[in-house]
């Protein structure tokens, strides 16, 4: 048995975050336990070990009339200890998310506990279940049966509907600080009788970034592989053993070099690096950047703007949440990499500067027209249109690609109005970060302090055209052949 199942806390006093002990002690000591639980906070800090010392208190045998700490004698406290009680039920919400997984539970709920004097169900990632089995389960929640209770564990509670998060009893579980990991690391070096000093502890606890399980991991692979538990020699083992410096793909990223961050990720994963945390580690990364620009903290990514940082963000979050069901596990991550890196997509405000000094189909009047603001549909005049075209297009080449489909039918100083010939070329069109580059766009182009923009579906305009426009309206071969390479980057995605 691994350290970790081995001394992984029993009671609550052995929980080693300090916060959520004081919490459930709290409930504890009120003699009343909720029927529904919210376990929310990062990896490896305790969420199931809490939620099998609850069930214990609530099953042992020797509770039966006051709530106190388990006797860990009692058959119910063994049994629960060992996983092998059969009322208290765990389950990974990523493989059982579907409406029909929580429809058998619901059926399941119902019956009576076979031994205990009430059910647990600990459902791991509650997050991942799909919005009709959270629904389904809010039900539940709502009119629970005596005999249950629900403990939802999750690293991001954020994504669980509203509803279910008002009914249930939250505790928070913090990333651990360097001295709760040294409590927990103090633990097993007693019961292993392990020699190794303060400083050696203290470097593996600042190792493990908050993670009591990736503490507990590296200690007992100092132990299995021998290794002197010293700590300068700790030090090197730990540098030794660093497979992947995250700042190497954040470097590639900000170069756009699609190449180098795809040898980076395959080499990565040939040593065994779970993409899973190192998608976490980029996330992190540009999490820190995008608070900076909000005013918090200390800017880590100064050559990326805001809207750029927001996009990569979408990306790695949706790779994230793919690569527990992905065939190849570093696909979704390598497929975000390519989106970012062959992408138009850069900060509105820079590429705005940039395109009025470099790109020619700008007038060179442009402080004149800002101080002239476009203020009506009127105004807004073909060449006006065509300039907005143009100044989106270095931004991104798929929003000024389905605007060629759409034109514009009203505008007011404050709502542009498009008329747009296809619902894909809408839908797209509508898509967040699509929205927002175009409404800044249109916002600098037309003079004005902010424009919300408007889509509304329109009938194409007639196929058949007089030959006195052809020249005027007909597309280039050149400008042909962009349209078809982002029709199909679109249609692609």
């Amino acid at each position: 048995m691994t350290y970790y199942l081995k001394y992984r806390p029993q009671k609550l006093e052995e929980l080693d975050s300090e916060n959520v002990r004081e919490s459930l002690k709290k409930i504890v000591s009120s003699g009343k336990i909720p029927q529904a639980f919210l376990f929310a906070g990062p990896k490896g800090t305790g969420k199931t070990s809490a939620a099998r010392i609850i069930a214990k208190i609530v099953n042992c045998e020797n509770n039966q009339k006051e709530l106190k700490e388990p006797c860990d004698q009692c058959e119910q406290c063994k049994s629960i200890a060992k996983g092998s009680n059969l009322d208290v039920i765990e389950l990974d919400a990523a493989s059982h998310r579907g409406i029909e997984d929580i429809r058998a539970l619901r059926e399941a709920v119902k019956l009576a506990p076979a031994k205990a004097r009430k059910k647990i169900y600990i459902i791991d990632e509650a997050h991942m279940l799909t919005t009709e089995a959270s629904n389904a389960l809010l039900k539940t929640l709502e009119e629970p049966p005596n005999h249950v209770v629900f403990i939802l564990a999750t690293t991001n509670p954020e994504k669980l509907i509203e509803t279910i998060r008002s009914r249930t009893t939250q505790v928070l579980f913090k990333k651990a600080s360097v001295g709760e990991i040294k409590r927990s690391l103090t633990r097993v070096v007693k019961g292993e009788k392990i020699k190794v000093d303060d400083e050696s502890l203290e470097i593996i606890a600042e190792k493990s970034e908050g993670s009591f399980r990736d503490a507990v991991k590296i200690l007992e692979q100092l132990i299995v592989e021998k290794r002197s538990l010293k700590s300068e020699d700790i030090k090197e083992y730990l540098l030794q053993h660093a497979v992947f410096n995250i700042d190497d793909l954040i470097a590639a990223l900000l170069a756009k070099d699609t190449k180098k961050c795809l040898s980076l990720i395959e080499g990565a994963a040939l040593k065994g690096v779970s993409m899973q945390e190192l998608t976490e580690n980029v996330l992190a990364n540009l999490r820190v950047s995008l608070l900076a620009k909000m005013g918090i903290g200390e800017e880590t990514l100064p050559e990326l703007g805001k809207d750029e940082i927001v996009f990569m963000i979408n990306l790695f979050s949706r790779a994230g949440v793919e690569l527990k069901g992905a065939l190849i596990e570093q696909l979704p991550l390598e497929l975000a990499v390519v989106e970012w890196c062959t992408s138009g997509v850069t900060s509105p405000e820079k590429s705005i500067r940039s395109t009025s000094s470099a790109n020619t189909s700008v007038p060179k009047s442009e402080p004149e027209k800002e101080k002239r603001p476009i203020k009506d549909l009127k105004e807004l005049s073909e060449e006006v249109w065509r300039e907005l075209l143009a100044t989106i297009k270095p931004i991104n080449t798929s929003i000024e690609a389905l605007l060629r489909a759409a034109k514009p039918i009203s505008f007011d100083g404050k709502d542009l109005t498009l008329g747009v010939y296809y619902r894909f070329h809408k839908e797209k069109l509508e898509e967040g970060m699509h929205r927002k580059i175009l409404e800044e766009v249109a916002a600098h182009v037309l003079g004005h302090p902010s424009i919300r923009v408007i889509c509304t579906l329109t009938e194409p305009p007639s196929k058949k055209i007089p030959k006195a426009e052809k020249q005027e309206t007909i597309l280039t071969e050149e400008e042909d052949k962009d349209i078809i390479k982002v029709a199909e980057e679109i249609f692609g995605n």
